[in-house]
């Protein structure tokens, strides 16, 4: 059974990542413009809440990183060199095979697609990188 308390903070770790990757700091600007977002848009989405987004964002890294800490107990690494290489295989066989699928039918750029993608292999990676440690 994966530890609770190493899901719960790589959920928050995963969220902070998030934020700092989407943000203008790093990617945030050049990701609003390939999708479109205007600086009104941000606006009046700040104006609504968007509490029910966060919660559903924190939920679903929360199953995320629950999964993955059961996965990587499962397999039985323990080290940070196979949960490193268990982290990449399964971004690969499933996040960046995925998102593919947002270039090829619903137009979208391959620098967005990038941009999505790498934010999941760095999470993927700190997360693996604690829950190897985390025993």
């Amino acid at each position: 059974m994966p530890n609770l308390l190493a899901v719960l903070v790589v959920a928050i770790i995963s969220m902070v990542i998030g934020a700092l990757w989407y943000s203008p700091l790093l990617f945030g600007n050049l990701w609003m413009k390939l999708m479109k977002i205007t600086k009104a848009d941000i606006e009046k989405a700040k104006k609504k809440s968007m509490t029910g987004n966060y919660i559903a964002s924190f939920i679903a890294i929360l199953i995320l990183s629950y999964v993955l800490s059961f996965v990587i107990g499962f397999v039985g690494f323990n080290s940070i060199s196979g949960g490193i290489l268990l982290a990449l295989l399964l971004w690969l066989g499933f996040i960046a095979t995925t998102f593919l699928n947002s270039v090829l039918w619903e137009n979208k750029s391959v620098k967005l697609y990038l941009i999505n993608i790498l934010h999941y292999l760095v999470v993927f990676l700190v997360a693996a990188i604690i829950f190897s440690l985390w025993v």
